[in-house]
């Protein structure tokens, strides 16, 4: 066959393919985009080597092609024998048409220069884009094996890429997810107070926001109410009085928004009205100021008041004998005298005079802790046989103290029990502190409330207005020679204390030449001599220093021997007698005894001796627990209502809640 109706030939058949194949040419179009150029350059290069090497004879042909595009235009496209992929296959003519019909049109399909995509480039994209997300490997007669296996591959490089992508949206999807939920459990919840009273997102039943602005604009409205009336604004100062009587009704006792009356929010909005109109009315920022510093003084002056009412219920209630307490005497002293036990006397008299043993002096009138003070050393002595207790009381409290100590004896220990009226050498000619009970200075100081030196001058004095101060169960810790002659050494104990271990290796403790051995309580600055010394007075400041370290009376071995010999008495009673007129030092037994003993005591390890549970309720528990004696120095008793509860059980378990006394007198609950 001649080659013009060859070409003729492949010409139409060129038309027939652009006019009814649009599909197969934008799916080929589609596939070329995930070509690269330099593959692509490969390719041609190996084709073009393989068909010379194939057809070494073959010729290079110009194939020109003309047809119509879908608009109707005349379009040309011009391509070499060697632009054609390896898919197009030559016949000779004799082999019939339909072959020849498919390589041309695989010629069309692999020509990748169509001046139809030249001319209208957007129209050929637009063309392309419903085919570019298709993925099934068509199935055509013309695929060839070449081109179906570039098509799997392509699949199987989507598919991977595919599940690549996928896998790292589910780990980041995980990341967010986890760093949210740690977010979430960082967050804090807690709503820290309302941002608007009137708005309910931000309502919180604990908050006392609408109080605090009730009681706020209760102050404004005093404040402007007394602006009116000094400019004779009769409604203006009625209407704030009468709603400031509404606001206080509403808030009552109040003490947060959720105990708040349910019209207490109408009230405020009521007064907040009032406050707008009298702002506009009556605002001047210098009056208003001065009339809130006025009312800021008034509050200071009764709130003074106040903390001296305070200070002074808590000494009653601190000082006072609840009658449970009051009946246990009463019930002891009355069984004493019926029962006969007074006829009784002491027993082992050896041992209350043997210096070889351990001796404890207990200076007090209140059986109960009297007895907790014993109970709780016997039972954690190693040798209980060993101690004796040397009690001392007053004439109206010695039978119900005897009664009680011959009804509950301690397990093997030895008990004393002596009446302070007994001791005949404590005199006022004697002792300074009898000798200044009998002024008429110290009886006003302590027996006229309507004196200026009472309650008006201040609450820091209160405490030392108690009689207890002036009692000598308080001041006969300074006469311990006088009282045990016949000992070396003697552990005083407070009756406010509890004993939590053996106290036997105080005795074996070198004081050093001291004469007393004690814990000291300064910390810092504090507890020191300037605390509890005037030392505006030359004769403590020439005396005395005031960085010198405090220490504590409640549990202190005392070297009897060395007291003597430094005439430790002699000195108390030359101070005592300087501070007759209270300018030394207030009353009380610890600033003479800091004077008495200056220079004088050895420092034990703290562990010794545990102090603050009367006053401070934010102790060390681990302290508490590991300490040799806790001290409930303060007005928070453990005997007491005030007392700390957290503290109360170191005390309380060292109570025989089964005793008959204790159960009558309902001590036991």
């Amino acid at each position: 066959m001649s080659p013009r109706p060859l070409l003729l030939f492949f010409v139409f058949m060129l038309l027939f393919h652009v006019l009814h194949s649009s599909d197969v040419s934008t799916t080929k179009a589609s596939t070329s985009l995930y070509d690269c150029d330099q593959c692509h350059r490969a390719k041609e290069r190996e084709i073009s080597t393989t068909r010379n090497r194939l057809n070494p004879d073959e010729k290079d042909i110009d194939i020109i092609a003309t047809y119509s595009d879908t608009s109707g235009h005349v379009r040309l496209a011009r391509l070499k024998m060697r632009d054609l992929s390896d898919s197009w296959i030559w016949e000779n003519p004799t082999n019939g048409n339909s072959e020849y019909q498919k390589s041309s049109q695989e010629s069309v399909e692999s020509f990748p220069t169509d001046s139809s995509i030249e001319d209208n480039p957007k129209h050929s994209i637009d063309e392309r884009k419903p085919e570019e997300n298709k993925v099934e490997v068509p199935h055509s007669s013309s695929m060839t094996p070449m081109k179906i296996k570039r098509q799997v591959m392509r699949q199987e490089r989507k598919k991977a890429r595919t599940a690549e992508l996928t896998q790292e949206n589910r780990e980041t999807n995980n990341h967010i997810v986890s760093a949210a939920i740690k977010h979430t459990e960082e967050f804090d919840t807690t709503v820290k107070g309302k941002y608007s009273i009137w708005r309910r997102e931000y309502e919180n039943p604990n908050s006392d926001s609408t109080l605090k602005l009730m009681r706020d604009q209760i102050i404004m409205a005093k404040a402007y109410a007394n602006i009116a009336k000094s400019k004779n604004n009769t409604v203006l100062y009625e209407a704030l009085l009468k709603h400031s009587s509404d606001s206080q009704r509403a808030i009552g006792e109040a003490s947060s928004d959720t105990e708040l009356h349910l019209g207490a929010l109408d009230r405020a909005k009521a007064m907040g009205h009032v406050l707008s109109i009298a702002k506009d009315q009556l605002y001047d920022c210098l009056l208003v100021e001065r009339k809130l510093r006025v009312m800021l003084q008034s509050t200071e002056d009764r709130v003074n008041v106040q903390k001296k009412r305070s200070a002074f219920l808590i000494q009653l209630a601190a000082k006072t004998v609840p009658r449970p307490l009051h009946c246990l005497p009463l019930q002891l002293a009355a069984d004493y005298y019926l029962q006969g036990y007074h006829k009784k006397g002491n027993l082992d008299k050896e041992k209350i005079e043997d210096p070889s043993l351990y001796h404890y002096a207990i200076f007090s009138d209140n059986v109960l802790a009297t007895s907790v003070v014993v109970n709780s050393t016997v039972q954690n002595a190693k040798e209980p046989e060993k101690h004796v207790f040397h009690i001392v009381t007053d004439k109206l409290n010695f039978a119900a103290m005897r009664m009680w100590f011959l009804t509950n004896p301690p397990s093997r220990a030895t008990i004393e029990v002596q009446n302070i009226d007994d001791f005949k050498w404590l005199n006022s000619s004697y002792c300074s502190v009898l000798r200044q009970l009998e002024s008429a200075r110290i009886k006003e100081y302590y027996f006229k409330a309507n004196h200026p030196s009472s309650l008006s001058v201040g609450s820091d004095n209160l405490k030392y207005r108690n009689p207890k101060y002036l009692s000598m169960l308080n001041h006969l810790r300074f006469y311990l020679p006088e009282v045990y002659p016949k000992l070396d050494r003697i552990l005083f104990l407070d009756d406010d204390i509890v004993v939590q271990r053996d106290l036997t290796p105080l005795w074996s403790v070198d004081l050093k030449g001291m004469v007393n051995g004690a814990v000291e309580t300064c910390k810092e600055s504090f507890h020191r001599f300037d605390k509890y010394l005037n030392f505006s007075n030359p004769l403590i400041s020439n005396n005395f220093s005031p960085e010198a370290c405090g220490w504590a009376f409640g549990m202190n071995i005392f070297d009897l021997k060395e007291w003597k010999k430094r005439n430790i008495t002699g000195i108390y009673h030359r101070w005592q007698d300087m501070n007759e007129d209270r300018t030394l030092w207030k009353l009380g037994t610890l600033p003479p005894g800091l004077i008495t003993f200056y220079n004088l005591t050895y420092p034990l390890d703290r562990g010794w001796h545990v102090l603050g549970l009367g006053y401070d309720p934010a102790l060390n528990l681990t302290e508490i627990e590991n300490g040799a004696v806790i001290h409930y120095n303060g007005n928070y008793k453990p005997w007491l209502n005030l007392a700390v509860s957290k503290y109360k059980s170191y005390w309380s378990k060292y109570v025989t809640l089964d005793n008959p006394y204790l159960r009558v007198c309902n001590l036991g609950e």
